[in-house]
């Protein structure tokens, strides 16, 4: 199964393509927008040299189903998902920031906060936590959305609101909703037996509404760990066996590479891809409670434009 790792359509009523860092966005007309996730992964803000086969199926079809199951908590971009790599729906005048939302002291969190800096987006956190410890309640983080190969900063919501980035009315809705969302992910997570650790939620605006937009509560935006056996590895000081993309950040750190200039990329063989995949089909699988099925196609990009453009003539 080949990875996709580029598209360039070309569709009726076309008016834009963005290339992201995993999707490919095409902006119809002015109102709708077809998000290709594609199989490109990024980590440390750089996408990898090569794709992973199915991760795009894996996290088009995870977003699709935690959009449909949040939509009473706050109107959302998805209208249809007309093939497995595909989400189409309405386009948005997107917030320069993400929210993210974090219940537990671990990942970058916990890389600030072990380096003596136990301030993030100007929440003071408590002296003497200890990695992957439970927060009292979710606690939100914001970052800048960084362009293509730049770091998202973090940023406070007092520095968010000072520069004008966003008004204080919508700023209190975005939080309210992203709190919202997080605990009906916490909720479905628990069902599955997880715990929801962080993740980040995007958010956009048309005609006067907010709208979340993009993947929510997938592994490449979101961080799960194994409820069973979370307090006795804690109380251990041991890793927590979790769900995430953490596991390619881990590889590439203990290959001396953390996005940083000069460093380079570590030989990504066929072994490690494949592992990739099995991890993510392993995400899926726990994530949704539901069988992965690979959608198998001789030419992957003909099925995909294929199925655009069926959905687009509609």
């Amino acid at each position: 199964m080949d990875a996709v790792t580029f598209t360039d359509f070309h569709f009726p009523n076309q008016t834009n393509l963005y290339h992201g860092k995993v999707r490919d966005v095409y902006t119809i007309g002015n109102d709708h927008l077809v998000m290709v996730a594609t199989d490109r992964i990024s980590a440390f803000d750089v996408v990898l040299p090569k794709g992973i086969p199915y991760k795009g199926q894996i996290l088009n079809q995870i977003a699709a189903k935690f959009l449909d199951a949040t939509r009473d908590i706050c109107p959302n971009w998805k209208e249809a998902s007309p093939d497995p790599m595909v989400t189409v729906g309405v386009a948005c005048e997107s917030f320069p920031v993400e929210m993210i939302v974090r219940a537990y002291l671990c990942g970058s969190a916990w890389r600030t906060y072990n380096s003596n800096n136990h301030e993030i987006c100007g929440i003071k956190l408590p002296d003497g936590m200890r990695e992957n410890e439970r927060f009292p309640a979710p606690i939100i983080t914001p970052t800048t959305k960084a362009e293509q190969g730049m770091h998202d900063q973090d940023i406070s919501k007092e520095e968010i609101l000072a520069q004008g980035l966003i008004s204080e009315e919508d700023y209190l809705l975005l939080e309210k909703y992203a709190l919202q969302l997080f605990q009906r992910g916490t909720e479905m997570a628990a069902e599955r037996g997880l715990l929801l650790v962080d993740t980040k939620y995007e958010f956009g605006k048309k005609d006067g509404e907010i709208y979340l937009i993009d993947e929510i509560h997938t592994p490449d935006s979101s961080r799960y760990f194994y409820a069973d056996g979370y307090e006795e590895r804690f109380k251990n000081g041991q890793h927590q066996k979790q769900l995430s993309k953490e596991f390619v950040r881990e590889w590439l750190m203990e290959n001396g590479f953390q996005g940083l200039e000069g460093q380079h990329v570590p030989e990504m063989t066929d072994g490690i891809v494949e592992n990739i995949t099995n991890r993510y089909i392993e995400l899926y699988e726990n994530i949704t409670g539901e069988k992965f099925e690979k959608i198998l196609s001789d030419n992957i990009l003909e099925r995909i434009e294929g199925n655009i453009l069926g959905y687009l003539k509609k």
